[in-house]
């Protein structure tokens, strides 16, 4: 089923969008709630989460793609999931070392943003960065810091050894820092 007529369900108020958005989209939802949580019961959990804010928040709102709308759903309630589950000590993934590896060329927005164009500015200026790449580069980075996948698979999935994509994620981390530094950003 088309994306918009998936959309149009949830417009309709039809239950069958639920289902809908399970078939063509469940895999890649529990993909992302995986790489971040690593528990299969909590991946599940945001993933129900995910369809119940979807069902909430279409409509009003009509997403341009349902794909990346729901990955950004499923993503943000899984690291609230994380940040809830190590706060009870049950943590155990590899999202403190992604963050880490991030932390050096990108500040917390939370606490250096002071208000919200400068935070949309911020996002432009990774973009821009991040389409200034090339595709392979491109897709090595957001497959480690957007959908959190392990080195030893984006290594896997892109016929690399691990060292050289690790290499290849240090250079970028290094080329982003310059690039926010260069348009004013403290890092």
């Amino acid at each position: 089923m088309e994306d918009s007529m998936i959309v149009q369900l949830y417009f309709d108020r039809d239950e069958s969008a639920i289902s809908r958005t399970d078939e063509k989209y469940g895999a890649y939802c529990t993909s992302i709630a995986n790489n971040i949580l690593g528990c299969a019961e909590d991946a599940e959990e945001c993933v129900n989460d995910t369809y119940i804010k979807a069902w909430n928040t279409i409509p009003p709102h009509r997403p341009g793609v349902l794909s990346t709308f729901l990955g950004k759903i499923t993503r943000n309630l899984s690291f609230n999931k994380y940040k809830q589950n190590t706060a009870q000590k049950r943590g155990g993934s590899d999202i403190p070392a992604i963050l880490d590896e991030l932390e050096e060329c990108v500040a917390s927005t939370a606490d250096n943003v002071e208000n919200e164009m400068e935070y949309k500015e911020l996002v432009k200026a990774i973009d821009n960065f991040l389409a200034s790449l090339p595709q392979e580069k491109r897709n090595i980075f957001v497959c480690r810091y957007w959908y959190n996948e392990s080195v030893a698979k984006i290594a896997k999935e892109y016929g690399m050894k691990e060292n050289a994509v690790s290499m290849v994620l240090h250079r970028l981390r290094a080329k982003l820092k310059d690039s926010l530094i260069e348009r004013g950003y403290s890092v």
